[in-house]
């Protein structure tokens, strides 16, 4: 894994039936029925935060085809994605009298039906969101879960709100929505502001999650977080009525995460042995495997299917695995597959009255007597997923260095070694004269504890200066290789 991770990657998401990419169409894939399980578990954590936020989300679904003039109707927006838009040109055999987009992104299909949805101030906010499919045409190499042409798992949240305050209490209850959905999936990122260059078209500010991934340790967006101001509104005509009887435009913010999520969780936990699946997430927690000796089938067999019956009843996602096969293989397709504890029971497990976990993790055993396996199985699952995240946590904070010398930030960078913090003015000139020293470089953008938005008190920093023009600057920069 750490030293070919792009092949591991792609033998691993096949190998564990988490997904198919031979279909006849690059950038696109099947979802298997055991990865499939993976995504439902994993989106239905951000579901569960989205619903119950003070003002709850709504989750609805918008349709995926844009007539031409509404999607043009955002110039900002279009110049964005131009290159990347599927068209539907014809309805059979017949030519359209207008284009339909297939929706890259869904702000030109939302906002008309927002400007007839809010009329008073009454109807703020407005908070919604959709789990759907985008279409984007990558040119470059696809890879898989992380630049595809069809996005099979969007989650898209737009909010609509009565002013600038209340649209910046949104985006600190967006970017908590989103640090809980990674903190329960394990994975590790960064918050950090994009350069006005790399921001959201439209938008007054874009806040987005990096996830740093293992050998070349280059950086993968995960989550974005926008404010937009009152853009789309202006565009789209998004008014209501104040207090007072005036019309106001909203101000708005959006946010997404896509199956890079999923991406970013098999990246983050995987070994050689394949993946590791924290246990809130995994589609199957425990597996029974029972340990079969010559005579003594009949026996172990029936203890395991009363032990598998208790466990299910107590609410565990447990599988019983009784094919007839080796107890090794079976040890090979479950560790392949990231099942965070194997239960394994045996003629000696009987007589004793025992059962032996042996964690995924770790690869830890654990003889138990079968009275405390349920309460000690549950404490367990607990365990593994906190040491699964502080563990990947403390690596990811090893790829990540502060320095004031660009040299060496610049040979930190080149040597794969992670991405670094730097001294810089927030200049697009700077950056650029910087970005060319080393192929793929890119400024990520400002970390969080400068930003405004999220911190009543800003940090600011003293007698530090920007590495490029030397001038005096408060803030550190973020710069690294991104996929």
């Amino acid at each position: 894994m750490e030293e070919k991770f792009s092949e591991w990657f792609n033998e691993v998401i096949f190998q564990a039936d988490i997904i198919d990419y031979r279909y006849n169409l690059k950038g696109c894939g099947v979802w298997l029925g055991y990865g499939f399980k993976v995504r439902k578990n994993t989106f239905q954590v951000i579901r569960d935060l989205l619903d119950s936020t003070p003002v709850p989300h709504d989750e609805m679904l918008f349709p995926m085809l844009i007539p031409e003039p509404q999607f043009m109707k955002e110039a900002e927006t279009v110049k964005g994605f131009e290159e990347e838009v599927y068209w539907v040109k014809d309805g059979g055999t017949t030519p359209l009298d207008v284009k339909l987009a297939l929706r890259p992104t869904s702000e030109t299909a939302m906002y008309p039906m927002a400007a007839k949805w809010i009329r008073s101030h009454q109807d703020l906010p407005l908070k919604t969101y959709q789990v759907a499919n985008m279409f984007r045409y990558e040119g470059k190499n696809t890879r898989p879960l992380i630049r595809v042409r069809e996005i099979t798992t969007f989650k898209e949240a737009h909010t609509y709100h009565k002013n600038a305050e209340t649209c910046e209490e949104q985006i600190r209850e967006a970017m908590e929505s989103y640090s809980r959905f990674f903190d329960t999936l394990g994975v590790p990122y960064i918050k950090t502001q994009r350069p006005k260059w790399d921001t959201f078209p439209g938008a007054n500010y874009t806040i987005a999650y990096d996830c740093i991934f293992p050998q070349k340790h280059r950086a993968l967006q995960i989550g974005t977080v926008h404010n937009l101001g009152t853009t789309f509104a202006k565009t789209f005509d998004i008014k209501y009525e104040d207090k007072e009887g005036n019309q106001q435009y909203v101000h708005q913010t959006c946010y997404g995460i896509s199956e890079r999520a999923i991406a970013a969780l098999i990246a983050s936990h995987g070994d050689d042995k394949g993946l590791k699946l924290p246990p809130m997430i995994a589609p199957i927690q425990a597996v029974i495997v029972p340990i079969l000796f010559k005579n003594k089938e009949e026996a172990v067999l029936k203890a395991s299917e009363e032990f598998f019956q208790k466990v299910r009843k107590a609410g565990l996602r447990v599988h019983f695995d009784k094919r007839d096969m080796s107890s090794g293989k079976k040890y090979f397709h479950w560790e392949l597959r990231g099942v965070p504890i194997r239960i394994e029971i045996g003629p000696r497990d009987i007589e004793k009255g025992n059962v032996c976990l042996v964690r995924r993790d770790t690869r830890e055993k654990i003889f138990i007597a079968q009275t405390e396996a349920i309460t000690k199985i549950n404490e367990l699952l607990d365990l593994i997923q906190q040491e699964m995240w502080d563990s990947a946590k403390k690596l990811h904070a090893s790829w990540i260095t502060r320095t004031n010398d660009l040299d060496e930030a610049l040979d930190f960078i080149e040597s794969n070694q992670g991405i670094a913090e730097v001294p810089f003015c927030g200049s697009e000139e700077c950056a650029a004269e910087i970005e060319q020293r080393v192929d793929g470089l890119k400024f990520l953008g400002i970390p969080d504890e400068y930003l405004p938005a999220l911190h009543k008190e800003v940090k600011e920093e003293s007698d530090i200066y920007c590495i490029h023009c030397s001038k005096p600057v408060k803030q550190y920069w973020r710069i690294g290789r991104p996929y």
